[in-house]
């Protein structure tokens, strides 16, 4: 909305994209420290609260009051934020704001079903849950590949031309991106704030490449191609500001967790992200970290499975090092710190081309 104060008022400040994504992310970040501990309250007094799996390391069951789904609360703030800084004339942005809204939808879901029934396990049906993010995955590659103001290149780092044309085999790379990220921001988000820093982190370095993308003096000088996706950067920046409110209620002692609303529903918006800047590649170490946690968890399975040995003493990776006796602040803060300087190195690249 405050983009029609430029288009009708003639008040130029509020055409810039700079400008409205800074006040998208002031306003996503004080929605979500608003509403966030009302959120606390009213989940503390009906008991919205996380349930331990049993085999969870056992300074988890510490955790067993702590409110839940507070996912729902910093994704409703970024899309309120975005619907009222962003042009709403601009598909890739419904496209951000639809994968926000689905994936919500599936996180909340589950999580709900998580607390009605007090048992960490208890949530969706692995099948089921699989199959309404490919639905939604499904819905969101369908409207890429159906836009005229898109194509189906594969790039790769370090190469300035797409190395060939997906075609309609891009759909299904497309559902696969957002799939795998969407899980992998999930597995990662096991410890008190572990899963948001690497989030804002990834969503910072996706903000620059989308503007870079969105610019035409800008792409052509960095040789990208070129999209009007500067929009989405509205939506990124206000997903940024809600995390920052969030993790003032998340940082260890978490006093709420996000839940798969809110996990979920990150990676997905990373992979969208990826996808729309024809970074599915380099999305590889801009997520560095939630890569590194899925591995860990592919392989400890897979070796149990082919060895009857395990690799870790506990998988996803963040779980090892508790075994290990190691602090959560330490675990915490080291992740972050990996997390940090993988983006770095994934900015670095964007002139190596």
């Amino acid at each position: 909305m405050i983009y029609l104060l430029h288009q009708y008022f003639g008040i130029n400040l509020f055409g810039y994209i700079t400008v409205r994504a800074g006040f998208s992310f002031f306003i996503a970040l004080f929605l979500t420290l608003y509403f966030m501990p009302r959120f606390i309250a009213w989940a503390t007094r009906t008991l919205s609260t996380q349930p331990i799996n049993e085999w969870a390391p056992e300074r988890h069951q510490l955790k067993v009051n702590t409110p839940t789904m507070g996912g729902v609360v910093f994704i409703l703030s970024t899309i309120v934020a975005s619907l009222l800084t962003m042009k709403l004339s601009n598909l890739f942005a419904w496209g951000g704001i639809l994968t926000l809204f689905l994936f919500m939808l599936i996180g909340f879901k589950d999580d709900y079903a998580k607390v009605r029934k007090n048992e960490n396990l208890a949530g969706l049906k692995a099948r089921t849950k699989l199959f309404l993010q490919i639905g939604s995955a499904g819905i969101i590659a369908l409207f890429l590949y159906s836009y005229n103001g898109f194509n189906t290149q594969l790039y790769l780092p370090f190469i300035k031309n797409p190395i060939f044309d997906m075609g309609f085999f891009a759909i299904f790379f497309w559902i696969l991106v957002i799939i795998a990220t969407s899980n992998a921001v999930n597995l990662t988000d096991g410890l008190d704030g572990l899963a948001t820093v690497p989030s804002i982190a990834s969503l910072g370095s996706f903000a620059f490449i989308i503007y870079i993308i969105g610019n035409v003096k800008f792409s052509e000088y960095l040789l990208f191609p070129h999209f009007h996706i500067a929009e989405v950067m509205i939506i990124v920046t206000a997903l940024m500001g809600a995390l920052f409110g969030f993790l003032w209620y998340n940082c260890h002692p978490a006093e709420v967790f996000m839940g798969d609303s809110g996990s979920l529903t990150i990676g997905a918006f990373l992979g969208y992200i990826a996808i729309i800047t024809k970074s599915e590649f380099l999305l590889i170490l801009i997520g560095l970290i939630f890569l590194i946690e899925t591995l860990s968890v592919i392989l400890q399975v897979g070796s149990f499975k082919l060895r009857k040995k395990r690799i870790f003493l506990m998988a996803p990776l963040h779980h090892h090092f508790e075994m290990k006796k190691w602090s959560e602040n330490k675990i915490i803060v080291r992740f972050w710190m990996v997390a940090i300087l993988s983006n770095i190195l994934a900015l670095i690249t964007l002139k190596i081309r």
